[in-house]
């Protein structure tokens, strides 16, 4: 099989998985680069000490997670200098994530410059969103010279969990509607119809939508000119307290989900009212994209929270028994694959997602090793 590296580079560290077919034959991770105490002085040296730890034999093709792709970039891309400066020209729009990318993309072209490398971009899969849904109703000369609209993000995730949903309850991609909900740290919706993205809950960066571990989700545009103009916050301790201070972080104090259910469980008014603005969010998002879909077959679960916490698929979906959408309760609380009832009109799955799977297949299919 052909082996193909997937790295996924940010400003201090380096994820890394090495697939040979669909196999993980290595994976790991190098943190704090560049510094005091570090495992690396900069991200060539965290690169190299990567490959040099790996077996590269039969490497075809390296694989780079990049978070924006803006307008330009629909597909996985093989990546030239043209490209690698393109992603560079987006940094404005994703400036925590798109840095550490560049990076990780020129290193590992100077240390492997025989091997194709290909650049997958989390935005791709919204692409196929039509205007109405990526549009927002702002000064449209405006809007065009900036880049405001709707891009989405964690498109490989949603991309993968909706072909697995499809495959789970035996029909073709193309003849199935899926509301995907990635819940982790970082959150989002999406409507998929026929393996298509037509709906996703973020937007111009990842910060709008479902409430996240530290972001704050969707909030009236208002309180941001409220904050600046009567509390005498600047634009940067405005964007500090949506990104890091916001979400799960600020309705309870704590970022992650499970702390968040231990404080609940304990009695931690907080942290229960954090609980029910998370859900009710979720539940908000899915009740629209029901009307945006028409007709749908599944709601799938994924990723940290969506996979583990069944507690919170149970009360995402609390109540909406007379639209054919149920969880029985001993299925949810085993993970099993279906959590929904027999027979119920939409089925409710808890599919775990794999982001470097899917950028690998994509890096395959981008330079010709694959169909």
């Amino acid at each position: 099989m052909t082996r193909v590296l997937v790295l996924n580079s940010g400003s201090s560290s380096v994820r890394y998985r090495l697939f040979d077919g669909s196999e993980v034959v290595a994976k790991g991770h190098v943190e704090r680069i560049g510094e005091a105490g570090g495992a690396a002085a900069d991200h060539r040296e965290a690169l190299q000490g990567v490959m040099d730890e790996l077996d590269l034999t039969g490497l075809a093709a390296v694989g780079h997670r990049v978070v924006h792709g803006g307008e330009r970039f629909t597909a996985a891309t093989v990546i030239t200098d043209e490209v690698a400066a393109a992603v560079e020209e987006l940094i404005p729009l994703a400036p925590l994530h798109n840095p550490g990318a560049l990076t990780g993309i020129r290193v590992a072209r100077k240390l492997l410059p025989d091997v194709p490398q290909v650049a997958v971009f989390d935005t791709a899969f919204h692409a196929t969103i039509p205007p109405e849904g990526v549009l927002w109703a702002v000064d449209r000369e405006l809007a065009a010279r900036w880049g405001l609209r709707r891009y989405g993000f964690h498109g490989t995730s949603h991309a993968y969990v909706s072909r697995e949903t499809a495959r789970v309850l035996g029909r073709p991609v193309a003849e199935t509607n899926v509301i995907t909900l990635h819940l982790g740290n970082g959150a989002s919706a999406a409507a998929v119809r026929g393996g298509r993205s037509v709906a996703t809950s973020m937007g111009m960066s990842p910060l709008p939508g479902l409430v996240m571990g530290t972001r704050s989700g969707d909030v009236d545009p208002s309180v941001l000119f409220h904050l600046h103009r009567v509390a005498g916050l600047s634009l940067d301790e405005i964007e500090e307290s949506l990104t890091r201070r916001g979400g799960l972080q600020g309705l309870a104090g704590v970022n992650d989900m499970r702390q968040v259910l231990e404080h609940r469980a304990a009695g931690d008014a907080d942290a229960a009212l954090a609980f029910e603005v998370y859900v009710r969010r979720i539940r908000e998002y899915v009740g629209s994209y029901l009307a945006v879909l028409g007709r749908v077959d599944a709601i799938t679960f994924t990723a940290g929270v969506g996979e583990n916490a069944p507690e919170v698929r149970a009360a995402a979906l609390a109540g909406l028994e007379p639209l054919g959408i149920a969880v029985d309760g001993a299925r949810n609380d085993r993970g099993e694959r279906v959590v929904s009832p027999d027979g119920s009109p939409i089925a409710v799955c808890v599919i775990p997602t794999e982001e470097e799977l899917e950028i690998a297949e994509q890096t395959r299919r981008a330079t010709g090793l694959a169909s």
